[in-house]
């Protein structure tokens, strides 16, 4: 009876030694896949080795680009194509900059082939009550056939209904890509389960005095793209950010500008970056990010910045 006793909680034992190590294994294994997945497929892993990443809707964007919010006419051109010229294939426009139809010039005086750029471009809300109209003002004020990327420009009455006809655009090719701008979790939470497509880029304020270190891994999470407007701190604040002490600190031990460094924080973060500028020179230093990669401390440093100081009302 003895005997019988000891093989049964021997039995036992071994039984549940098996089991846990069965569940260990297959946690491991899930834990393996989610990482797998997180490297492979969330559009926050940006492959350097291409500067591009891979949207959710399928097509590959730039990580790097030109806004273009202020730049009209002549100086428009110019600035896109000293862009073009130096290498930028991402270009940022909006309904409500004024300047979709230099922009859409610019491109077509080009020897780059227009398979090759990204255009983004959004709708204000004052155009959310007939988007329909909307749309095809944008295509015709840039004249590219097609447009890579449209954006909400922001919450407005009828942002659901305007999203809904840039789905309905899509289908018909006139759209690539489609998505948001300024919105956040608050915003996303209400808006996502009332549409079809999940968007593939989320555009918002982000620059180390105002960094929404929760937002991103929010929007990230959701397989969404993000992209950084301001991201040296906007007009009237980026003297104050490029002479931050420890950005230059930072910079000078990369022999690079500060305007650099703060570029690829964003990179690192899995923000891509439009910055905006009339300067060709300033035009070919921003997209000289890829030949250096901050330390963990460095981008810590930069980290400890924030201010959750926003340089717009958006």
């Amino acid at each position: 009876m003895k005997k019988l006793t000891l093989l049964l909680i021997t039995f036992s034992f071994l039984f549940i030694l098996s089991a846990c190590s069965q569940e260990k294994t297959k946690k491991s294994s899930d834990s393996s896949s989610a990482a797998s997945r997180q490297t492979s497929e969330t559009p926050g892993n940006f492959n350097f080795d291409s500067k591009t990443v891979t949207l959710n809707s399928g097509y590959q964007m730039p990580v790097y680009g030109l806004g273009t919010y202020s730049l009209h006419g002549k100086e428009c051109k110019t600035s896109v194509t000293a862009a073009l010229n130096n290498g930028v294939r991402l270009i940022d426009t909006a309904h409500a900059y004024g300047n979709e139809k230099e922009i859409g010039e610019a491109v077509r005086s080009s020897d780059v082939p227009r398979k090759e750029i990204f255009i983004i471009t959004k709708l204000y809300p004052d155009q959310f009550s007939d988007p329909e109209a909307a749309i095809e003002e944008a295509l015709d004020q840039l004249d590219l056939g097609y447009i890579d990327m449209m954006l909400l420009h922001h919450p407005g009455n009828g942002d659901v209904k305007a999203y809904k006809a840039m789905e309905k655009a899509v289908k018909e090719g006139k759209i690539h890509s489609i998505g948001l701008s300024n919105w956040y979790i608050e915003e996303l939470e209400e808006f996502l389960p009332q549409v079809d497509t999940v968007p593939a880029l989320v555009q918002n304020e982000i620059h180390p005095y105002y960094q929404e270190n929760d937002v991103i891994p929010y929007i990230q999470e959701h397989g969404i793209t993000v992209q950084g407007w301001y991201p040296l701190g906007g007009r009237g604040h980026t003297q104050e950010l490029l002479n931050d002490p420890v950005i230059s600190k930072i910079a000078e031990h990369h022999d690079k500008s500060s305007a650099q460094v703060i570029l690829r924080w964003n990179l690192q973060k899995g923000v891509v970056v439009i910055p905006g500028s009339s300067n060709p020179e300033h035009i070919k230093e921003n997209t000289e990010l890829f030949d250096f990669e901050l330390t963990d401390d460095e981008m810590m440093q930069i980290h400890d910045l924030d201010r959750g100081e926003k340089h717009d009302w958006y």
